[in-house]
């Protein structure tokens, strides 16, 4: 059975003032997704002034492992 199969039939069962609820959840979740993708295809392009506005806005004491994650992960420069 499919998850969209398993989801109509969970949501058949609902007891009638469960379902706003569910509904609610729903559009929440499909809310999020759309941001965080925006998000990540805002910053497709940004030039370096653009990102220039995170300078000096780190929190936290693990960036030498994320500036060695970047360095393990990225791609290699095409011109």
């Amino acid at each position: 059975m499919t998850s969209k199969e398993l989801l109509i039939q969970e949501i058949e069962t609902l007891p009638p003032e469960l379902l706003t609820e569910a509904l609610n959840f729903i559009r929440e979740i499909k809310t999020s997704h759309t941001a965080k993708q925006s998000s990540t295809n805002n910053l497709r392009g940004s030039t370096a002034e653009d990102l220039l506005e995170f300078a000096g806005t780190w929190s936290g004491d693990d960036i030498r492992e994320c500036l060695q994650l970047v360095h393990d992960t990225r791609m290699p420069l095409e011109f």
